[in-house]
């Protein structure tokens, strides 16, 4: 059991660091959410963030890849975790569909009474 946890981790921290370089050589070391810097030491900070949660998609163009700073990715899964602990719709998900009402309908006939 020990070795099969062992093994899957170290295929986890392989895959990790592949992609995790890629994605770094792809986009500018910015947080996509929060917009802050990265360089240097804090570059350990940024961390890569599935959009659609599935890890093992990890397509060449990075469609499915953001950079995220840890306090942000922190904050994406604990939505993602909190939308499925209630049932709502998950992050990234159906969207709701925008508001019908015009609130400024029939406002020119108004001001056209005024003149």
């Amino acid at each position: 059991m020990d070795k099969t946890i062992a093994e899957a981790r170290r295929e986890q921290e392989r895959r990790e660091k592949t992609y995790r370089e890629r994605a770094l050589k792809l986009f500018p070391w910015v947080c996509a959410r929060c917009g802050r810097e990265f360089e240097g030491r804090k570059l350990q900070e940024l961390t890569v963030h599935h959009k659609d949660h599935n890890h093992d998609n990890n397509p060449p163009d990075g469609s499915n890849w953001e950079l995220l700073c840890i306090y942000c990715h922190d904050n994406e899964h604990s939505r993602y975790l909190d939308a499925e602990w209630y049932g709502g719709p998950k992050p990234g998900g159906e969207k709701i569909p925008p508001s019908t009402h015009k609130a400024f309908a029939g406002l020119d006939a108004l001001l056209k009474d005024k003149k």
